[in-house]
């Protein structure tokens, strides 16, 4: 089996969080699965529809969203993806409950998610 595991999130920069989860759970019909200040996740038929307050800070071409394909070792990829030549975009950041990302710039300039989440399970 390869090291990625499938699509996982797609991450969408908010500027009120509070408002975007109220938002996003009457468009999706459903509450988040994970609910933080700093985080908001919908299991949505099995990927993750994410919140975050400060994506607008990091995001450049991708207008907002970020699309991050799961890993198991977020620490063995970095250092993976580092040494095939991209670009790191942005530190692993650990958003809590052992949910850790980080983001490259490939050589392309696409930016490319990766997220280690041992609470979302793929229907």
């Amino acid at each position: 089996m390869g090291q990625f595991l499938g699509l996982r999130t797609v991450i969408y920069g908010v500027t009120n969080i509070a408002e975007a989860k109220d938002w996003y759970s009457r468009l999706l019909e459903q509450e988040p699965y994970f609910d933080s200040e700093c985080y908001v996740g919908f299991n949505v038929g099995g990927y993750e529809l994410g919140l975050d307050p400060d994506a607008r800070n990091v995001i450049s071409r991708a207008d907002g969203v970020v699309a991050y394909w799961g890993v198991r070792d977020i620490d063995a990829q970095v250092e993976r993806i580092n040494a095939l030549g991209a670009r790191q975009h942005s530190d692993i950041v650990d958003v809590g409950e052992g949910i850790r990302m980080a983001t490259f710039l490939d050589p392309y300039g696409n930016i490319f998610g990766i997220i280690e989440n041992p609470h979302f399970k793929a229907e």
